[in-house]
């Protein structure tokens, strides 16, 4: 039988901050991959390694930047790991499907997440971390180990592609998927 390890008070204390980034973690992962379930695949094995790795973070220091930092290698090493990509995943066509008016809501951000996933990888990494988790560009360039002047780059880039991407996909009228056809 396996024996149980003690926890110290101090365990207990990186467990709650740890448990207090999952929400964030998922989110960018879920902005990074686009699939709901390879996202939560990255955050439990980015908790795993970062409970593993306990003894080396430093209390007090930014939790979500050292843990957004563990997701995002882990997600480039997934990649590298994967030769295969698929263009479009079960998740993607669902939210191509014509919906009824009154629910434009969930279809704007669908297709808000699917103008993320036409972005180059380190754009929408880029846009993830400073537009919707809030890191400074300092902190973002620190995650993902470039330069700031990239950074800023990156996210400037990433807003006019995704601005450029929104606007020509109002312009064309919804496909109905049996048919083909403009609706």
């Amino acid at each position: 039988m396996a024996e149980r390890t003690r926890h110290t008070p101090a365990d207990e204390g990186f467990r709650k901050e740890l448990m207090s980034v999952l929400p964030h973690l998922r989110a960018f992962a879920r902005g990074l991959s686009g699939r709901s379930d390879f996202a939560d695949d990255l955050v439990q094995e980015a908790a795993i390694k970062a409970w593993t790795a306990r003894e080396r973070y430093q209390a007090g220091t930014n939790m979500r930047a050292w843990t957004f930092a563990i997701l995002r290698n882990h997600y480039l090493s997934e990649l590298r790991r994967s030769k295969r990509q698929t263009d479009m995943d079960d998740g993607a066509v669902e939210r191509m499907l014509v919906m009824e008016a009154d629910q434009e809501g969930p279809l704007h951000l669908g297709d808000m997440e699917t103008a993320l996933q036409k972005l180059a990888p380190e754009r929408r990494e880029a846009v993830l971390l400073v537009g919707a988790s809030g890191f400074s560009y300092e902190e973002a360039a620190q995650i993902a180990g470039c330069p700031i002047g990239t950074m800023k780059s990156r996210v400037a880039r990433a807003r006019a592609d995704l601005a450029r991407l929104l606007d020509s996909d109002q312009q064309q009228p919804p496909i109905d998927v049996k048919s083909r056809k403009a609706v």
